[in-house]
């Protein structure tokens, strides 16, 4: 530019940074450059070759990794988005506007949803394998890659706010009752108009994201301890200003969560006793954003409408197996497994052992054809 230097970083292919939008901080001092990306935590420090043709540093600064980046030639260039589909950018909420993905593709809607962290490129090769018996759509939610980063308060990012902008997507571009396949996080998007507006969508899918935010099962405290402080922090924050009546349900919802929350303290002061502080460093916007989405879950029950939940079970523990964490983890998984079960008895759950969280990369053939017969018997 003009004024000076600019940029954007990729990781390429479909993994946690592609096409997300991160726009870079560059600088030239003689020979050196430094690149800081706006929206995460890092800065690379290189050297410029007396050539040009490369720059060779160091990424981050407490644990520096070596990297060098070579001036790409036609036979080394990747391409930055290879999958053939085409964007558009759908307004979800003033000054909202969410980055949607179409595959095209013939026969009923089917929307993908990225889990926390991602955007809908993670589905790039996946969403093909669908297009032949249905249209195929992929929505990247606020505060990730090129959709819009409003400010991380718990108004932009309540869960049922962020099922509506879901909704919003589907109706701005009349896409009339799909099937939604969320992963991890976007359970909560899924729950959230699972039991609020069944009506609207034909089936959900849940690729390893029936955990505590999808499914409240208050007794499970390492899968739903996030969504017992959020009941406590929002009713807390509502009770200022309720009037008598809805104050009433506050305080005996409130009463009811706090035998709960009492386990989840006990459970946190144990695990922070030998804790140390990190060094200060200031959040960035993309860490900001997912702290605001899993700090406003709602403690959603059984969706009204069909689901296949894919679970990752017995879970993946290796090569940590032995650690506290993993002992602990295989039976609060094991727990909600089962809570998942019974609280949605008319829907099937899919156990894929030592799968990958990113089940649709693990298991791909298991995924696709669970989801295909799923969708099949919906119409």
């Amino acid at each position: 530019t003009k004024s000076g230097y600019d940029g954007q970083w990729y990781n390429l292919g479909e993994m946690d940074g592609s096409l997300n939008g991160n726009p870079l901080i560059v600088s030239l001092d003689g020979g050196t450059v430094k690149f800081s990306p706006v929206r995460t935590p890092s800065t690379f420090t290189g050297t410029v070759s007396a050539d040009g043709k490369t720059i060779s540093g160091n990424w981050g600064s407490h644990d520096p990794t070596p990297l060098t980046f070579e001036h790409p030639t036609p036979a080394t260039a990747h391409p930055i988005d290879p999958s053939p589909h085409k964007v558009r950018f759908v307004a979800v909420a003033p000054d909202v506007k969410l980055e949607v993905l179409d595959w095209g593709g013939s026969g009923p809607p089917l929307v993908f949803l990225a889990g926390l962290g991602f955007t809908a490129h993670c589905f790039d090769s996946f969403a093909l394998k669908f297009t032949a018996h249905h249209h195929v759509y992929g929505i990247t939610r606020r505060g990730y890659g090129v959709s819009s980063w409003p400010a991380p308060t718990d108004a932009n990012y309540d869960a049922d706010r962020m099922g509506d902008d879901v909704l919003a997507v589907l109706d701005a571009l009349h896409i009339e009752k799909p099937v939604l396949a969320g992963h991890s996080i976007a359970g909560q998007e899924l729950s959230s108009i699972g039991t609020r507006h069944p009506e609207k969508v034909s089936g959900l899918v849940y690729l390893d994201a029936a955990y505590g935010y999808a499914f409240y099962d208050p007794t499970n405290l390492l899968g739903d301890s996030s969504v017992i402080e959020a009941i406590v922090r929002r009713d807390l924050d509502q009770l200022r200003s309720a009037p008598p009546s809805r104050a009433r349900q506050l305080v005996a919802e409130i009463q009811a969560t706090m035998p709960f929350l009492d386990k989840d303290m006990q459970s946190k002061a144990g695990q922070l006793a030998a804790a140390k502080d990190p060094p200060p460093v200031a959040p960035a916007p993309r860490m900001q954003a997912g702290t605001a989405i899993v700090t406003n879950a709602h403690a959603y029950g059984a969706v009204k409408a069909p689901a296949l939940m894919l679970a990752t079970y017995p879970v993946k523990c290796e090569p940590n197996c032995d650690s506290a964490y993993a002992k602990a983890l295989f039976p609060a998984v094991q727990q909600q497994v089962a809570f998942v079960a019974a609280l949605n008895p008319g829907d099937k759950v899919v156990k894929l052992p030592y799968a990958d969280h990113f089940v649709w990369r693990s298991n791909p053939d298991e995924v696709e054809r669970e989801m295909n017969a799923f969708m099949d018997g919906l119409h």
